[in-house]
């Protein structure tokens, strides 16, 4: 299936499917989880990177077990808006995806801050390096998720 647009996505909701949201990176993938009613983002899991393949029956597994209809997955676009290095890693890895799960609804959301939003949270909390470590990436999906999440619902009468 091809990357589908926040209207299209939309038209899922009824569904009372859920959402994962994907934070990619080079070692991990931060996944959070919607709730069927698509108004809350929760962080679920981290996924430790090896080869696509172990990745994505990972990300299968979660798909089936939770009932996913669609995948937002993090765009992290430099600030001036041009692809980066990683924006180029996380496209490729978009790609394959689209070939392996077909029927799964994917769309790309601009991620940028994301990570650094999330990690100045963590700092005002006054969390420790390590803790920050083993969350930032679940949190960082979950902020794109409800970026996402709130993007509807706040367009829900234009879609």
């Amino acid at each position: 299936m091809p990357l589908c647009s926040l209207e299209e996505l939309a038209a899922y909701r009824h569904t009372k499917k859920r959402l994962l949201g994907l934070d990619v990176g080079d070692k991990t993938i931060g996944i959070s989880i919607s709730d069927v009613n698509w108004q809350i983002a929760s962080p679920l899991t981290l996924i430790r990177r090896t080869k696509f393949s172990a990745d994505l029956k990972e990300l299968q597994e979660l798909i089936h077990s939770h009932g996913v209809i669609g995948l937002i997955i993090g765009l992290p676009m430099s600030m001036s808006g041009r692809d980066s290095e990683q924006t180029k890693k996380v496209r490729q890895f978009v790609s394959q995806l689209e070939v392996a799960l077909g029927d799964i609804s994917l769309c790309l959301w601009d991620e940028r801050l994301s990570t650094m939003a999330v990690t100045r949270t963590l700092l005002e909390a006054d969390m420790s390096r390590n803790k920050r470590s083993k969350v930032v990436d679940k949190l960082a999906a979950t902020y794109i998720l409800q970026g996402v999440i709130d993007m509807i619902a706040r367009q829900r009468s234009v879609f």
